[in-house]
């Protein structure tokens, strides 16, 4: 009897010795980010969130599941975070969305131990306002916003400036942002007003441009301008620098659609951080210094088509040759003069009076 209990006992060892060797739980990682914002490996080049995947399970002797979820705006990734409702790892917020955020106390600082690859972001994106002692956050990617227009519509002598996207010959053929952010950000640089001021007054000038221009507009448009544009059905709007490469290569042929910078614009930048809500900070700080690795940042900057703070990515030569010489220029227009211009246009967080009353002014423009 003493036998068989002891038989029994090994067995039930073993089986936990096995539990703990080859059956153990699977660790999770919840990541929060844009839409078509990570390389997934539908256009040929690496899946980064399967290989992170199989790097730590080889690394650590653990396997671990990415949840990835994506949002379509700051607003909207805000507000789930700050209803407490869902707890994320890792988010990828623009700029002004991380400054509020860190005032509201919704990031954990960093231990950059767990991030060596933090040393190949370039000195340009540090000290940046929205997180000025480089505690909070990691560059992901930036970029400048500019216009796109179909030269096959538009005439030379109309480009140039933010004037093209209130030209009344081109009536029903321009698109605007459909948030209120990035139209104001729009009339504010025509007008050459702060677009952070808190003084109504700026704002109501803004909204009587943005109401001059309604006439004009085709469509308040955000996703949706990557169809219009590449199928011609509307030939002027402003966007991001990265996705206008993507809307060059899916033109139709009878669209050329061509880009350039008004003076001034918008200078973003979008950042990695941890959440509060994080349920594991360190495994989090792991995935961010993967994603700073050369053969993931690479991939991820090729994917997406913006550009990348990270030196591991614009000095690797088969990225510059992929990209192309014309991609490269309009990416990285003055690497080496970011930070003086992106302190001086980007947009900042406005005080909550000036948000509720942009917000109630945005109605009023569309309604027009």
């Amino acid at each position: 009897m003493k036998q068989k209990i002891l038989m029994l006992f090994a067995v039930l060892m073993l089986a936990v010795g096995l539990s703990a060797c080859g059956g153990r739980e699977t660790l999770t990682l919840n990541v929060y980010n844009w839409g078509e914002y990570i390389s997934d490996g539908s256009e040929g080049g690496l899946d980064t969130i399967a290989a992170f995947e199989q790097w730590y399970e080889q690394t650590y002797g653990m396997p671990i599941q990415v949840n990835y979820t994506t949002f379509a705006s700051n607003e909207d990734m805000y507000n789930k975070l700050s209803s407490g409702a869902v707890s994320y790892d890792v988010v990828i917020p623009s700029d002004y969305m991380i400054a509020r955020m860190i005032e509201e106390d919704l990031l954990l600082p960093l231990n950059f131990d767990n991030i060596p690859n933090y040393q190949y972001i370039d000195e340009s994106f540090h000290g940046l306002y929205y997180d000025p002692e480089d505690r909070y956050t990691v560059p992901y990617t930036y970029g400048v916003v500019g216009i796109m227009y179909d030269a096959n519509v538009v005439a030379p002598e109309d480009v140039g400036g933010w004037d093209l996207m209130w030209n009344e010959k081109y009536t029903d053929r321009i698109v605007q942002y459909n948030n209120s952010r990035d139209a104001f950000g729009t009339a504010m640089y025509k007008l050459g007003i702060d677009i952070n001021s808190n003084e109504h007054s700026d704002w109501d000038r803004a909204a009587q441009e943005l109401i001059a221009q309604r006439p004009m507009v085709k469509s308040y448009v955000m996703d949706e301008i990557f169809n219009m544009m590449q199928s011609g059905e509307a030939a002027i709007g402003s966007y991001y620098a990265g996705d206008y490469f993507t809307m060059r290569d899916a033109q139709a042929e009878n669209v050329d659609l061509q880009f350039y910078y008004p003076e001034p614009t918008n200078f973003f930048v979008d950042a990695m951080c941890v959440p509060k809500s994080s349920q594991n900070q360190e495994l989090a700080e792991i995935f961010i210094n993967f994603m700073l690795s050369e053969e993931a940042a690479v991939a991820n900057a090729e994917f997406i088509s913006y550009a990348c703070p990270n030196r591991l990515v614009y000095e690797n030569p088969d990225y510059l040759s992929d990209m192309g010489e014309d991609v490269i220029e309009i990416l990285y227009p003055d690497l080496g003069a970011f930070s003086e211009r992106y302190n001086r246009y980007a947009y900042r967080s406005l005080n909550s009076e000036t948000l509720d009353y942009v917000n109630t002014l945005w109605e009023s423009v569309k309604l027009n």
